[in-house]
């Protein structure tokens, strides 16, 4: 699933291709919103909200009330405009298949100019009032990438976090009721970083504020990359990540290898197990191992 700093670059691509300019043609391609005309609306900004995309229109007569075309990436979803993938480094970047075609926006800009948008594999795709945005995404907890993000969107976070102390850390990071826009590779990395247990109580993880605090300071550093690092960048060729993917391989710190496991919580999105990767070593920690393949 895509992690918020990269719903946030995808929204800003759309903004830049799409605000300002009148749809001339709206395809939407499920059963609640595939009757929606929306011809002769104005895009006027596209925005996110932890890992959800808001489209926020204005309506051709005063007499209407602005809507919002909200989506959700989930797992594959993402957005091309004029045939160019939002996600390059992404391997499923490329050609998709039109059957998974969900929404299709046509638009011109003042001088003339066109720009269409497709979306592919998106999730969620519903069409509310922006007065009841609330009813979509009101659920989420702070937001990570907030250009308002202060010091009471931490303690809140932290709050959050800290509401579930026998909670596993690795489960409690991925519910996006309690901070919006980590995903599985941020959790992965931030547990390494802050030396923790995926599995470890909540609890018992230490400085919550210092998982808060790096998670926002990772995500904004990365929201205008391609690739996504948290190493720094200083470690050459195949050095973007510490844990994430590299089951097997050697510690970048302690040189033991890294294990792959998995933590399940039906409370969040899915109910599958999700995979993540820690070193045995350098994340000793209280609380039950996660299940380790070696690979």
């Amino acid at each position: 699933m895509p992690e918020g700093d990269t719903v946030a670059r995808q929204c800003r691509i759309l903004h830049e291709a799409l605000a300002g300019a009148t749809l001339t043609g709206c395809d939407l391609r499920v059963p609640r919103a595939a009757t929606a005309d929306l011809v002769g609306w104005c895009v006027q900004e596209v925005r996110p909200r932890g890992k959800h995309l808001l489209l926020r229109l204005l309506p051709p007569s005063p007499g209407a009330v602005p809507l919002t075309l909200h989506t959700h990436l989930m797992m594959d979803g993402i957005w091309h405009v004029d045939g160019r993938a939002l996600r390059s480094s992404d391997t499923s970047a490329g050609p998709r298949p039109a059957a998974t075609i969900r929404a299709v926006l046509t638009a011109r800009h003042e001088d003339g100019r066109q720009t269409r948008a497709i979306a592919y594999d998106v999730k969620q795709v519903r069409l509310v009032r922006t007065a009841d945005e609330d009813s979509l995404v009101g659920h989420l907890g702070p937001d990570l990438l907030d250009p308002l993000w202060d010091d009471a969107h931490r303690e809140r976070a932290v709050q959050n976090l800290a509401a579930e102390p026998e909670r596993e850390i690795g489960l409690a990071l991925l519910d996006q009721r309690n901070l919006a826009g980590i995903g599985n590779i941020y959790r992965s990395e931030l547990c390494f970083l802050r030396r923790v247990h995926p599995a470890a109580p909540t609890g018992s993880a230490g400085d919550l504020r210092g998982f808060v605090d790096l998670a926002h300071r990772l995500l904004v550093l990365n929201q205008d990359r391609a690739v996504r690092v948290t190493t720094g960048g200083m470690l050459g060729r195949d050095g973007d990540l510490w844990v994430y993917g590299r089951g097997g391989r050697q510690c970048r710190r302690c040189r033991a290898r890294i294990q792959r496991g998995e933590l399940g919580d039906p409370r969040l999105e899915g109910t599958e197990p999700r995979v993540l990767w820690f070193c045995p070593r350098c994340q000793v920690g209280p609380g039950a191992p996660a299940r380790g393949t070696g690979r």
